[in-house]
Formats: C-alpha cells, structure tokens, sequence
C-alpha cells in the first residue's frame, strides 16, 4: 500500500549526474524543501527521498525497487497517505494490519498507477478491489537501531502474517556504481519506475532527508494547473494543452502526454483542472529555466 500528495515539490536547478561506467544517464534535481506546515491530523511527517546524485557510494546502502505506487503510513490502528489524511480503505483489509507501525507503498504491480489510483480514491471502498493490493512495506517508524536492522525486523514481521496484504520490499547491496547503474536498467527495462538507496546504517528519520535516495532514469516534477488552453488542428474543439505554474511562478504549457479521452471529454475523465496539482516528465532546462518537453503523467494526487 503507498501515499500520494498533492503537494507541490520546490525544486532547485537541475545538474547533469552521470555516473562512470553507466550504460544510461541522468538529469538529477537538487533536493526539494517541504512546505513548512506538515501533515494534518496530527500525523508524523514521513521519510522523504532526495535524489541520488552520486553524492553516496551506494556499497553503504540497501536498495529496492521504486514503486509506482501510493504511500501509506500504518500506526497500528489508522492508515493515512503522506499528507496525513486517512486512507479510505475496507476494515477487513485493516483488520489484516499488524499492530506494529509500518511504512511503505500501495501496489497493483508495475504500469497499474491509474487503476490503483482509482481503487485508493473511491469513498466507498470494496474489499474484491483491495483484495488485489499490495502493501509493500519497506519501514518500522517505531523501531530503533540502523535500518538494515529494521529490515530484518520487518522481514520477520511480514513472515508471521501470511495472511496479510504486507510485502517486504526486497533490500539488497550493490558493490559499486557500475552495478547500480546495471539494476537500474534492469529495473526500469521490466516496466519498474526507478530505484530507491537507503543508507543501510541510517536510524528512524522523517522528511526530506539524503539517508533516503532515489534513482529515475528520467526528470519529473510538480506544478498547478492554471488553465486548460484550446487546441488547434485535429485538436481543434478539444483541450489542446494545460498551462501549469511552476513553484517559482513560471508558467508554462504541457500538451504532450495528454490522452485523446482526456482532450475529447475532461470533465467525465476526471482530469486534472484548474488549481490541481499534475506530475510531469521532462528531459533538462531551457536556457530560462523552464522544463523542456515537458510532458504530462498524471494527476499528482497524493502519490509519493
């Protein structure tokens, strides 16, 4: 099980990342600030991953898949997304919770997001549907010692729930930068969105912190969508692009990325609009900053 946010992330500049002896490259984004007020209800903030920039050897961490998922934070009794607003979520599938707190991400499998996101976001949850979720857990908040102890912890958790949604999320060494690069291609040629590096001697931390580290062979980002701007040619009549605005306050468009169901009839598609918050993809920075061929992904929801 996993969150999504509809939070906007600020973002520094972007540097160019390329690791020696890497088959790929990459266009990594300096570590973003979260908003100063934190989640609602009360909620502990949760860890948040910078970007991995080479800035550790990876031989120190434990990595795992990225999973294109939803976050969630379990405390025993309640489960929430990042932002700290209940999941709406069946009781039987609550019920199967350990009494332990545990983090990680709601999954259907790789390339599901859009379905999972329609099971995650329905008010009135059915059990056939979660019955088909995945609750990859990959953190005890609660527990002490360095995190490649929590693993075992949490491995030894999921192993007497057999009966339970729960997944370990499988933690593994790679010996050098070369390797990683090598699972990262892996990953992402299987249909995986990327990878995550936590600093295996790292204790229990929250917010955006480098103990936490992901690797995307591509550069995505947040903005709020200010308009939707009408478009031309075999467009015409439909919705031809969404101007967007950056945390900086530049503005710009994003047309590409955006279904022909989404341009043809937005409003029963449940697309995003004015004043929500959209994930986007792009390759690098214009000469003034702004995303180039920006292209759309989805609504960014609460998604981590």
């Amino acid at each position: 099980m996993s969150y999504l946010s509809t939070r906007t992330l600020r973002r520094r500049p972007l540097v160019v990342a390329a690791a020696a002896g890497a088959a790929l490259s990459f266009v990594a984004c300096a570590r973003g600030r979260e908003a100063a007020a934190g989640p609602s209800d009360g909620a502990v903030q949760p860890l948040l991953a910078s970007v991995y920039t080479g800035q550790v050897d990876p031989a120190l961490c434990l990595v795992s898949e990225k999973y294109d998922g939803v976050r969630a934070l379990w405390d025993g009794r309640v489960l929430r997304h990042r932002s700290g607003r209940e999941v709406s979520a069946p009781r039987s599938s609550l019920a199967a919770l350990p009494e332990e707190p545990v983090d990680g991400e709601l999954w259907l499998g790789r390339g599901r997001f859009d379905a999972l996101s329609g099971i995650v976001r329905t008010a009135s949850p059915r059990d056939a549907d979660w019955a088909r979720i995945r609750y990859m857990v990959f953190e005890m908040p609660g527990a002490g010692g360095m995190f490649a102890e929590r693993v075992g912890r949490l491995r030894d958790l999921v192993a007497r729930m057999a009966n339970a949604p729960l997944v370990a999320a499988p933690q593994t060494r790679v010996t050098d930068r070369a390797k990683l690069q090598s699972r990262l291609a892996s990953a992402v040629a299987g249909g995986g969105e990327g990878l995550m590096l936590h600093l295996a001697s790292a204790p229990v931390a929250s917010g955006r912190s480098e103990v936490l580290m992901k690797l995307k062979p591509h550069l995505d980002a947040e903005a709020v969508v200010v308009s939707l701007r009408g478009g031309a040619g075999k467009y015409q009549g439909l919705v031809g692009a969404l101007e967007v605005e950056a945390p900086d306050g530049r503005r710009f468009l994003v047309g590409s990325g955006l279904s022909d169901a989404l341009r043809r009839d937005p409003p029963r598609r449940d697309p995003p609009r004015p004043g929500q918050t959209i994930t986007y993809r792009y390759r690098d920075l214009t000469s003034n900053g702004l995303p180039r061929f920006a292209t759309y992904l989805r609504r960014h929801d609460e998604r981590s």
